[in-house]
């Protein structure tokens, strides 16, 4: 008996069923290929998952090896964005982290840096509504237009209105030592920093206010509510702040930094500095408007300058207990002043009331350590410290001593503060008040600090003709933005002698001069100069807000993460661009100069944090194997 042709609904119904799931798996498969590869789905859900990779702590082998495989260049799609709440991050001034820390001394707001595998490999959103920052110096409250070496971009202005780049400016004009004197209430984005804080709680003493879409800064504070002018012109009748004898400060709890910024139209270089405090982003706001300055806290560590750097020390209303721990806060003043500089304090204690016992120990330190006591002004204590051989009398009653000799104070990078006194026999050279040449002079003049260096004379000098050739170089053939309103805020993460910032004196910008911690201590150099800067370890994010550079400058960047002695790195080279990325603004620059095969690594990475880099022939007359990268960073923003 022959088999039947039975019809295909009369087959085996367990055959059919085995069949259909292995069918229907397969065009189930093709499917979806289909819509991971050709629709925004795909995009979507790849997304999803890199997010969830790229933030993830947990498990630090998978950090690593997402980082291996970006600067291999396996990974070629952009670094995903942080969460819209970590637009104003600052990994080492981490609120959260750090209000679990002791208070002694103010521990819990210094920098305390997470591991590098501890924190989230992403990069830092803008604000929403955020706009490019005005540009200098329509940012700053108060502008000086004089024969001074500081070209001013208005190019419309009558007696009572300034018009420039679509900002509008409420003026007024005054005629003063033979300058005009241009003063007008600024406008910054309020979208930019939308933290009402400062305005609401010191709005009535003149530090900033909200107008509408924007903060307005008359460029008062604290100690001078009718303008940090006046207080200056105070101050003038004490310290010779103009003709060129003083130029770098320090500004303690610097608020917003009106002082430092009203200080730019003498010729003085401020660099202020404030902690990350219940004022919330006071640093960010002097930033905004291109004033120098950086985030730090004055509590058990030196902080990160070289001995006898500033020419004045201020205060006003700083509230830093000077006399306390055995007057520890004011002998790492004493170690930051130069001989022959000025300090001074307004605000409490002095001849504060119920704070007579604070004032007299004030008084008491600064007759052991010598100080020549200017003036007492109301409010305000002007004292100058000693020129030569530091003073110091045998018997006193906080028992300050003098430093062994052992001591470098000069070591000021997580070094704990000491409570003796810093000698100047301990730091060769002249760089005392008076001895060292007047700006602008001292600023081609090799400072005798320079012989740190074997033949630093001669290097010195090379350095110098360098950066000018350089410098010339990046504007004139790279199309480098220098001298435009487009760049304020600059630094140099590896600055040396200072030799790029140098040759950028004639252009409307400051410099933040960072000498790696790692490396030989050459910032002096860049202090007796009468530039500025600070020692940073690039293993760890910088103490600053996102967003507050305009342009990024290394020379060397694979020297910032190798490991000194040895050709292992200490850290990623992703890590420190990300790192870059949270500094810079959007649409600003970054240059980068190093080997061709270093540049080519820097290009891939460039493409994963979303940057338009192109890699250019170093300047002809340079010797080496040199490449340079100049990238600029897009303006993107988090999906609404």
């Amino acid at each position: 008996m022959g088999h039947l042709n039975l019809p295909a609904s009369k087959r085996n119904a367990r055959q059919w069923k085995l069949l259909d799931i292995v069918s229907a798996t397969f065009f189930g498969l093709v499917l979806l290929f289909f819509l991971l590869v050709f629709t925004p789905l795909g995009d979507s859900l790849a997304a999803s998952g890199r997010q969830a990779l790229l933030m993830s702590t947990s498990d630090p082998r998978q950090r690593q090896r997402l980082v291996a495989l970006i600067e291999a260049g396996h990974h070629v799609k952009p670094i995903e964005s942080c969460p819209a709440d970590s637009v104003d991050h600052m990994p080492c001034e981490d609120p959260r982290r750090n209000s679990q820390l002791s208070r002694e001394m103010n521990f819990y707001r210094e920098r305390h840096c997470p591991l590098p595998d501890q924190t989230p490999l992403c990069l830092i959103p803008p604000p929403r509504g955020y706009k490019i920052p005005v540009p200098w110096p329509e940012s700053l409250s108060k502008v000086s237009i004089s024969i001074a070496p500081y070209p001013l971009y208005f190019y419309l202005f009558q007696e009572n209105r300034i018009a420039s780049s679509g900002v509008e400016l409420n003026c007024y004009s005054s005629v003063k030592e033979r300058r005009v004197i241009i003063v007008c209430t600024v406008q910054i984005w309020h979208a930019n920093m939308p933290y009402n804080k400062i305005a609401d709680r010191k709005g009535h003493q003149g530090w900033m206010k909200e107008s509408g879409p924007y903060f307005t800064f008359p460029g008062g504070g604290t100690m001078f509510a009718d303008g940090a002018d006046k207080y200056i012109d105070k101050l003038k009748q004490y310290i010779p702040i103009t003709g060129g004898t003083l130029r770098t400060a320090l500004d303690m709890g610097c608020g917003v930094a009106s002082f430092g910024g009203s200080m730019l139209s003498e010729n003085i270089l401020t660099l202020s500095f404030a902690p990350r405090d219940s004022h919330k982003a006071q640093i960010q706001f002097a930033l905004e408007r291109g004033i120098p300055a950086f985030v730090a806290m004055l509590g058990t560590r030196r902080l990160p300058f070289p001995a006898f750097s500033f020419d004045i020390v201020h205060c006003s209303r700083c509230l830093i207990p000077f006399t306390a721990y055995n007057a520890t806060y004011l002998i790492e003043v004493d170690r930051l002043l130069r001989p022959g500089g000025y300090l001074v304090i307004s605000g409490p204690p002095v001849q504060w009331p119920k704070q007579d016992k604070e004032w007299a120990d004030l008084q008491a330190v600064a007759r052991a350590l010598c100080y020549e006591l200017i003036a007492v002004d109301g409010n305000t204590v002007i004292w100058k410290k000693p020129v030569g051989e530091s003073c110091l009398s045998n018997q006193n009653e906080f028992g300050l001593e003098l430093c062994d000799e052992s001591d470098d104070p000069n070591y000021a990078w997580y070094f704990k503060l000491k409570k003796c006194v810093s000698g100047t026999s301990s730091v060769k050279g002249e760089y005392a008040v008076g001895t060292i040449p007047k700006w602008p002079q001292r600023l081609t003049k090799a400072p005798s600090r320079a012989l740190v260096m074997k033949n630093g004379y001669d290097v010195f000098e090379a350095d110098s003709r360098r950066w000018r050739r350089r410098v010339a170089y990046y504007k004139n053939t790279l199309n480098v933005k220098l001298g435009t309103p487009a760049i304020r805020n600059i630094m140099d993460m590896n600055a040396f002698f200072g030799g790029f910032a140098a040759a950028l004196t004639s252009d409307p910008v400051w410099v933040m001069n960072v000498v790696p911690a790692r490396k030989s201590s050459t910032l002096s150099v860049i202090y007796d100069r009468g530039l500025i800067g600070v020692y940073h370890d690039w293993c760890e994010p910088f103490s600053t807000y996102p967003r507050t550079y305009d342009l990024i400058h290394v020379s060397g960047i694979e020297s910032l993460i190798k490991n000194p002695g040895s050709n292992k790195n200490s850290c990623s080279l992703v890590d420190l661009m990300v790192e870059m990325d949270r500094m810079l603004r959007p649409e600003g620059t970054v240059v980068v100069r190093d080997s061709p095969e270093v540049i080519d690594k820097v290009s891939r990475i460039a493409n994963t944090v979303r940057w338009t880099a192109a890699v250019h022939d170093k300047e002809p007359g340079s010797n080496g194997r040199e490449k340079i990268l100049v990238a600029t960073k897009s303006l993107w923003k988090l999906p609404s």
